[in-house]
């Protein structure tokens, strides 16, 4: 059955229902946690998890940092008046979007590091052989970057597209209202263009956040020490998978739950600032 118009303005609207889940998640977390804190062996199993916390919060947080800004300055640049420009963009964005991240991440990791290894040895022979520099050897460069450039470069397309129709939600009467006040390009992007988008553009940027905290998980296959892989290690040893692994998911869902209900309130916070 299709829902006309008035039929779809009459449904009634989760957002002012009661939180009975999180109640019900929060309570079932609670419980977890008592166990996890009176049981000897699951206490011992999120000690040894734990320390990989930060690797991932880390490696997350950098990665979405330095993805966001190149993801923006791609959104600009699709934008943008050159042709030539916003073809690069648009083939940069269509390309990496289209490679799978645990595919991105050997690909980093074992070929183009590599790569761009050698090339900087030959570009930099001359400083080399006069003492300047050292010859710079793959091994010089940790998993642990590798890692961080593999998310970098697999989440900017699509940080860009979230950006790109931002950018382009903003009424176009603004923008022109702006230029004939005179004001400079970067002028009308941060006080006219930006602060309005920022309201589209924070919804859809905070779910790619969430998915890259889940995602980071994918660098335990270079060996970096975060949750994922510290628990396949302990488990490995053990054979406690079902406590390790059971741990390991209440951890990412403290950590992707209080980011979501976080993004939520600024949301709530961001739409009655646009009512008054």
């Amino acid at each position: 059955m299709i829902l006309g118009p008035a039929d779809a303005a009459s449904r009634p609207s989760s957002d002012g229902d009661f939180p009975y889940w999180l109640v019900a998640a929060a309570l079932l977390g609670l419980w977890f946690g008592w166990s996890i804190y009176s049981d000897e062996t699951l206490a011992l199993i999120f000690e040894r998890v734990r320390e990989g916390i930060y690797i991932t919060v880390m490696v997350t947080v950098t990665s979405f940092i330095c993805a966001s800004l190149i993801g923006l300055g791609l959104a600009v640049g699709v934008l943008s008046k050159s042709i030539w420009l916003r073809q690069i963009c648009r083939f940069y964005i269509e390309i990496i979007r289209g490679i799978p991240i645990l595919v991105l991440l050997f690909y980093i990791a074992f070929a183009a590091v590599p790569l761009g290894v050698e090339g900087w040895n030959y570009a930099t022979a001359g400083l080399q052989e006069a003492g300047y520099l050292e010859e710079l050897r793959t091994r010089d460069i940790p998993f642990l970057t590798r890692a961080m450039m593999a998310l970098t470069i697999g989440y900017s397309p699509f940080i860009a597209e979230v950006f790109r129709a931002g950018l382009q939600s903003v009424d176009k009467g603004q923008i022109e209202a702006a230029t004939a006040l005179g004001l400079r390009p970067w002028a009308r992007f941060r006080t006219i263009i930006f602060p309005q988008a920022i309201r589209t553009i924070l919804p859809p940027l905070g779910n790619d956040f969430i998915a890259m905290i889940k995602d980071s998980s994918l660098v335990s296959v270079l060996g970096v020490a975060d949750v994922a892989q510290l628990a396949k290690l302990y488990a490995a040893g053990t054979f406690r998978y079902l406590e390790t692994y059971t741990i390991v998911a209440y951890i990412y869902l403290i950590l992707t739950l209080g980011l979501s209900l976080m993004l939520r309130g600024l949301e709530r916070r961001l739409r009655s600032g646009r009512r008054s």
